[in-house]
């Protein structure tokens, strides 16, 4: 041990490495510093019997210090919102709008007519207001800000009546009746998981009722026998019925998502919804309809730790701004995608590279929350390789990360994500992958 401990080199000649002489040298010297005490406190406790190399693994981890974590991956998964890659692509519109406010000022509260301060939301309530037929919607963060800053603003030591069948887990264990007991509204739960009856709700009312809550079921479906009152069988009991849409579908023609601007009409004082889903605009929980209660959220303290930055103000006028011309949000149009042809080109783009190719049916999904239990049928890429686990890993780990299935012993490839380019990057990748036979460094297939 003691002659372990001798060998560690001192911290100055540890940082004094010239391949890290692009660096500031006090940050060099404080990595170098807390790697040799972790070496030491290994050696120490008897983990290490031998050193490692501790200039190349200093190296390491200033290039990993230096490398940008968040960056752009190709989806080859075919979940369009998947949660894990970022939920909805931005159009490039949105893209570009937060990109321009982001490279210099901007008037985020100017009214640039007045010279006066102004609000920062008005670029998106109003927006919102025209697509959605109310009279006031703000956005915060996320859906689940939304939800809390709602319950808090209306509902704080009141109670709130909600479907024991509609009790769910938002994702990530960001459980209903957690966000509830955050929230400081107590819950009462009623009806049971499968069957809850309008009744059931207007029994509950009490003098103590702030709001009735109904909540869609967006990552889970109940079969069989069921029963779930509608918006317009709670609406205009004397209290204010609160809806939760997740998703938020503009539009019809997506399976049995509701729309919120139908919701509203049908009679839901409050509605709630993401912004990166099928709305398919940047992160951001949208909470519109009535405006006593929208801005008795506005007012809410919490709401100033929940509001939007400038980049995502940009983004989601740009995006809302887009359906107000009738444009289809890229999500949208992936989800509607028949990427047949584009399997068939991409097995033909990649005869000849070494691999077995194949082109076959299959199934996707929509992600995020939308359209629970509904696939989206699909064709796929079947690449055919002895250990598909590690070419997965090794698409991951190109300049711009593949991220694609493994399934049935085949890495699966689901050309209805890939958004245009990104095709020619996946068969390069996969040709280079091909060519690797025969290579000492070659582990497939």
């Amino acid at each position: 041990m003691n002659d372990l401990l001798r060998q560690l080199p001192r911290v100055d000649a540890l940082a004094g490495d010239p391949a890290l002489a692009h660096w500031p040298r006090e940050r060099v010297v404080a990595q170098a510093r807390t790697l040799v005490d972790d070496v030491r406190a290994r050696v120490l406790s008897g983990e290490l019997t031998v050193l490692p190399e501790l200039s190349k693994t200093l190296r390491e981890r200033m290039t990993a210090l230096g490398t940008q974590r968040l960056r752009r991956v190709v989806n080859a998964t075919g979940i369009v919102l998947h949660t894990n890659l970022g939920r909805a692509p931005m159009s490039q519109a949105a893209a570009e709008a937060a990109f321009e406010v982001a490279r210099g000022y901007s008037n985020t509260e100017m009214e640039l007519h007045t010279g006066q301060r102004g609000g920062r939301l008005r670029g998106v309530s109003e927006p919102l207001c025209a697509l959605l037929g109310c009279q006031a919607a703000i956005a915060v963060n996320n859906g689940a800000a939304a939800v809390v800053l709602v319950l808090s603003a209306l509902a704080q030591g009141k109670q709130v009546v909600v479907s024991r069948g509609e009790l769910v887990e938002i994702g990530g264990s960001f459980r209903v009746p957690d966000i509830m007991r955050v929230s400081g509204a107590e819950l009462v739960e009623v009806g049971t998981t499968n069957r809850t009856r309008a009744a059931d709700f207007t029994g509950a009312i009490g003098e103590r009722t702030a709001l009735l809550m109904r909540i869609h079921p967006s990552n889970f479906r109940i079969e069989g026998f069921t029963e779930r009152p509608s918006t317009a069988q709670l609406a205009g009991h004397g209290v204010p019925l609160v809806e939760d849409l997740g998703s938020g579908a503009l539009q019809p023609g997506l399976g049995d998502e509701p729309v919120v601007g139908q919701v509203l009409a049908d009679g839901a004082d409050l509605v709630i919804f993401s912004g990166d889903k099928l709305l398919g605009g940047p992160q951001a929980g949208i909470i519109a309809g009535d405006p006593e209660l929208v801005q008795a959220c506005r007012t809410h303290p919490l709401y100033r730790a929940m509001r939007l930055d400038k980049m995502v103000l940009a983004a989601l006028e740009a995006t809302l701004r887009a359906h107000l011309l009738g444009q289809v949000p890229v999500a949208i149009e992936l989800m509607k995608r028949d990427p047949k042809e584009m399997a068939k080109q991409l097995q033909a783009d990649l005869s000849g590279c070494g691999l077995q190719v194949d082109v076959v049916p299959g199934v996707g999904f929509s992600g995020g929350g939308a359209l629970p239990g509904e696939g989206l049928p699909t064709t796929l890429l079947r690449v055919c390789v002895s250990r598909p686990e590690r070419l997965s890993a090794w698409l991951r780990e190109q300049a711009v990360p593949i991220v694609a299935r493994v399934a049935d012993g085949a890495l699966l490839i689901d050309p209805r994500t890939l958004l245009p380019g990104e095709d020619e990057w996946v068969v390069d990748a996969l040709r280079r992958w091909g060519d690797r036979s025969g290579t000492s460094e070659y582990e497939g297939p």
